[in-house]
């Protein structure tokens, strides 16, 4: 007998399909805080070469699809990925694992995802979702975003497995395999793996672009923005950074508030009210991203447009440095 897939909505899509995929398989502790933690999901990085949108390339998370394999590994749990440079052979595939009755990640582009609002369909690649059945011609999907669970055509499927640009998926498809029950020793390492490895990239990533060093980079940018772009262009590059804090899934304030609630949950499993204590200080980072988007989107829509109006807003991002970078000083000189 088949078990029963059960749809569970997560603030981040690759979060969601890894925790709905583990507890799928048995591991019933995992939250989506844990997965974020453990999968080291908490970045920064500012990348002055590269435009998205026509904007400034701003990630607060680390790569599509680190989460799930860090995490899977600091558990001792195997993920099979697969790669396609043909249709048919993506599609088959994908077919073959719904008839085994293997629910699937698979990696999709949003700009033609039909149940999505049409405002947030961007050219973004690297949407997480989960595929556990089909019925006729239509896939059954589980959308860690979406509220409930919903379809796909075979059509639309594979427009958004193969979708073009940046961090093209390529029909990229993962699912967990030959997963064993975790010790707690095993979930109090990967835990404490979780914590030291994101420490170590928010502090001692080598340049100026990452990491709470990065946080500082852009505040800097964007003071010279209005002179230097022009006041138009500036406000739409402050729009951009909004967009890829708040809509594209690249987590910004939201994935603080999960990093302060994977460490509350830390604090519990390893017995360390220090880390609960810590914990708030992401909370309050969090809150001033939030802030300071609200700040950044009154300026894009021509509320605002000083240049001490802009100032305003380095000034937030270089607070929420500091808060960061003393936060992950604290964890960097914990014993566990």
């Amino acid at each position: 007998m088949e078990k029963e897939f059960k749809h569970i909505q997560t603030a981040h899509c690759e979060n969601g399909v890894a925790t709905s995929l583990l507890k799928y398989h048995g591991l019933h502790f995992m939250t989506e805080p844990l997965v974020f933690g453990i999968g080291s999901g908490l970045f920064y990085l500012h990348i002055p070469f590269l435009s998205i949108n026509n904007g400034p390339a701003i990630t607060y998370r680390s790569m599509p699809g680190w989460i799930f394999s860090r995490a899977c590994k600091a558990l001792g749990v195997k993920v099979t990925r697969k790669k396609f440079s043909n249709e048919e052979q993506a599609a088959a595939f994908l077919d073959q694992k719904v008839k085994e009755g293997v629910p699937v990640g698979c990696q999709v582009g949003v700009f033609n995802l039909p149940y999505f609002p049409p405002e947030y369909r961007f050219h973004f690649n690297a949407h997480n979702l989960i595929v556990y059945g089909k019925e006729k011609n239509n896939y059954l999907v589980s959308d860690p975003v979406m509220e409930t669970v919903t379809t796909l055509s075979e059509e639309d499927m594979l427009r958004v497995r193969f979708a073009k640009g940046p961090l093209a998926p390529k029909g990229h498809i993962y699912f967990p395999e030959h997963v064993q029950p975790v010790s707690d020793e095993v979930l109090k390492k990967g835990i404490i793996k979780g914590i030291k490895r994101t420490t170590y990239h928010m502090l001692h990533i080598p340049g100026n672009i990452g990491g709470v060093a990065g946080i500082k980079y852009t505040a800097k940018q964007i003071r010279k923005w209005p002179q230097k772009l022009g006041a138009r262009k500036a406000g739409l590059y402050l729009g951009q950074i909004v967009r890829m804090q708040e809509e594209i899934g690249t987590g910004g304030g939201g994935f603080r508030f999960l990093f302060a609630a994977f460490l509350e949950q830390a604090s519990v499993i390893l017995k360390n009210n220090e880390l609960l204590e810590i914990s708030e200080e992401f909370t309050k980072a969090g809150d001033l991203w939030r802030a300071s988007a609200v700040n950044m989107g009154r300026i894009y829509k021509g509320r605002l447009k000083e240049q001490k109006d802009y100032d305003a807003c380095a000034a937030m991002l270089d607070q929420i440095s500091d808060i960061e970078k003393n936060a992950f000083l604290r964890l960097e000189k914990m014993k566990f």
